[in-house]
């Protein structure tokens, strides 16, 4: 590990000058922050949204507290807090049970989370005004976003995708998919797609008769498929008229519709709410100003600044009322997000625990599905399971 790089000091002055007093650590005489602040590392999702949280977050906290924010790119999950890449990193934007996860295995640092969320504007305490399961163990949460199917115009100039199971109705909505090379979201739709209710999805996921109904699913488009990984590429792929559906995120897609007016129509039905939550990586070195950034980008006025951006539901009922116009396009926000009211009946909320504890299994399962060219008959047979 490095030398820590803010002095106990130093750090405390820079936050009492930001009004962020009480988040450093016990500090010797207070004495001028003149040297210079050495850059805090936050690691996110690149793209439009980093671009968002620049001017709702990083350069706000910067000129609130002299220390310069640098980003580094991933792609989610926890393979990458063991890797080198993240060395250095800082904070990091992580999906709420990938967090649970990292944090069981060590790779994150333990935070009161109580203690470091700060009251709304009117003195409401943040355990009132943050949404339900918004504090983890090493994680807290700053919104809400949903994986979504979005389809090409352009592709289907008659008769318009309306459901999750036109995306796996290829003889009337001909076209290839692109989904992310991952089991979540693809198992709740195909089970959805086959007219499971929502409220059933996780029970029936949790059984070998549900998974294996869902890898039946995939298997009728299997051959219809593309792979994505990186959260822009859903976006380029639909412009270039190289699939005619995607999934990705929806603030995204807004993004590709409104700003870039690309002819990118999102299918919300079957959206799945998740959550994203800030979190420090075990091995940072600058643990007080990590959380000095946290409390900051998870005050009502930040995360109402990244909603009128980009179309994530801030996770503090206090950010709501204070998502206005988009800045550069002038639209309405507010109606724009995951969690609107004319939005939210069509939704499957992940439930985060059951995503952590089963995550495991449901990779051995798609990775052997994938192996078998979408056949999984015979995948709890030892002998003729993938080697």
């Amino acid at each position: 590990m490095r030398a820590p790089r803010w002095t106990s000091a130093a750090l405390a002055a820079l936050l009492t000058m930001a009004g962020l007093a009480g988040l450093a650590g016990p500090a010797g005489p207070a004495r001028a922050a003149d040297e210079a602040a050495p850059t805090l590392t936050v690691a996110t999702w690149g793209g439009v949204y980093a671009q968002a949280q620049r001017a709702a977050l990083f350069d706000p906290f910067t000129a609130a507290t002299g220390i310069p924010v640098e980003t580094a790119r991933h792609d989610g999950g926890v393979a990458i807090l063991s890797t080198p890449e993240a060395e250095g990193w800082d904070v990091i934007d992580m999906i709420d049970a990938d967090a649970a996860t990292a944090c069981a295995a060590g790779l994150l640092q333990p935070l009161d989370t109580h203690a470091l969320a700060a009251p709304a504007p009117d003195g409401t305490p943040a355990a009132a005004d943050f949404l339900p399961g918004s504090f983890g163990r090493c994680g807290l949460a700053h919104l809400t976003f949903s994986t979504v199917v979005a389809y090409d115009d352009r592709a289907f100039p008659g008769r318009k995708p309306r459901t999750i199971a036109d995306v796996f109705d290829i003889e009337t909505f001909p076209g290839t998919r692109a989904f992310r090379r991952e089991p979540d979201a693809l198992l709740e739709w195909a089970l959805m797609a086959e007219g499971v209710p929502r409220a059933q999805v996780y029970d029936l996921l949790s059984t070998d008769r549900g998974l294996r109904l869902a890898l039946r699913k995939l298997d009728t488009i299997r051959d219809h498929i593309v792979w994505w990984q990186g959260g822009e590429e859903p976006v380029r792929l639909l412009a270039s008229g190289a699939v005619a559906m995607a999934s990705g995120y929806n603030g995204r897609f807004f993004d590709a519709r409104v700003a870039g007016d690309l002819p990118i129509v999102t299918l919300w039905d079957g959206q799945l709410l998740n959550r994203d939550v800030w979190a420090i990586p075990a091995g940072s070195d600058a643990p007080d100003a990590a959380r000095a950034f946290i409390r900051f980008a998870t005050h009502p006025d930040r995360l109402a600044a990244l909603g009128a951006r980009i179309p994530y539901g801030p996770a503090r009922r206090s950010a709501l009322d204070r998502i206005g116009l988009h800045p550069d396009t002038g639209v309405p926000m507010a109606q724009h997000l995951p969690t609107a009211p004319h939005r939210i009946g069509a939704a499957l909320a992940v439930d985060s625990d059951w995503d952590a504890n089963t995550k495991a299994l449901r990779r051995r399962r798609f990775e052997a599905w994938l192996a078998r060219g979408g056949d999984d008959r015979d995948l709890t047979d030892p002998a003729t399971r993938p080697k």
